[in-house]
């Protein structure tokens, strides 16, 4: 016998019913499905929640957590609709599910293989789906680009120093005197990297992974003096721009 999940969604009032809708009968149905379809359910997972709302929190752990679950084979649920009341959000848990290998199959309603319908609904599913991953994408390029532009934090690397609270970068001060300390050396004593380096491990400063402050990782530091002055730059195709965060050396 191959291996399924059971999923059972019903609302608060069908919870405790003894109706068609309940618990109960939902697993009674899903039992003998997969009885005659030579499935053994090895998982039940179960969603209180009306119908009308579209999250299936429990459902989400089979399409994106299926490494919390048994190995199964099949995903068998009572009625389509126990999955999703609309039909392209149905198709795409279909389809989600399909490219793991894993088939979505309804004690009430049958969407084959081969079925015309089907496959035309997968198709069209497929072509909205990137549409809308290429949407989000270009949305959120130009959300970051106007943000940047505005001074503020888009995302990327958090510099040494710095760290990020509610979207905004804020001075680091458990960081904020080894970057002081390196400009300070630098601009101020002419001190090679090499020295800054040994000045930075004799005072027991460490990186974020507690080792060695390395050239490299000073060079970085310095070459990001307009951040620490109070500028921001998002991509080195954009200008730097009056920053909205908290300098940590003044401006020369």
């Amino acid at each position: 016998m191959r291996n399924a999940i059971g999923y059972i969604r019903v609302s608060t009032e069908e919870q405790s019913s003894d109706e068609k809708y309940g618990i109960q009968s939902q697993k009674l149905a899903i039992l003998t499905y997969a009885l005659a379809n030579d499935y053994d359910v090895v998982e039940w997972i179960v969603d209180v929640i009306s119908g009308v709302k579209d999250n299936r929190p429990e459902f989400d752990k089979i399409l994106y957590h299926p490494e919390e679950l048994p190995p199964h084979e099949a995903v068998i649920v009572f009625k389509n609709d126990r999955v999703a009341r609309d039909t392209k959000l149905y198709f795409y848990y279909f389809y989600t599910l399909e490219k793991r290998n894993i088939q979505l199959m309804s004690t009430e309603e049958h969407f084959s293989e081969g079925d015309d319908f089907a496959n035309i609904y997968r198709s069209l599913l497929m072509f909205v789906a990137e549409q809308e991953r290429r949407n989000i994408a270009l949305r959120t390029g130009r959300g970051r680009s106007l943000k940047a532009k505005c001074g503020g934090y888009s995302g990327g690397r958090i510099a040494y120093g710095y760290s990020v609270s509610d979207g905004k970068l804020v001075v680091n001060q458990a960081e904020r005197p080894i970057v002081t300390l390196i400009f300070e050396e630098h601009d101020q004593h002419n001190k090679p990297m090499t020295e800054i380096s040994d000045i930075l491990y004799e005072k027991g400063y460490r990186t974020r992974k507690g080792g060695r402050f390395q050239v490299s990782t000073i060079k970085g530091i310095l070459a990001n003096k307009p951040l620490y002055e109070g500028m921001y730059r998002y991509g080195k195709e954009m200008d730097w721009v009056k920053g909205v965060h908290e300098p940590i050396i003044a401006k020369n």
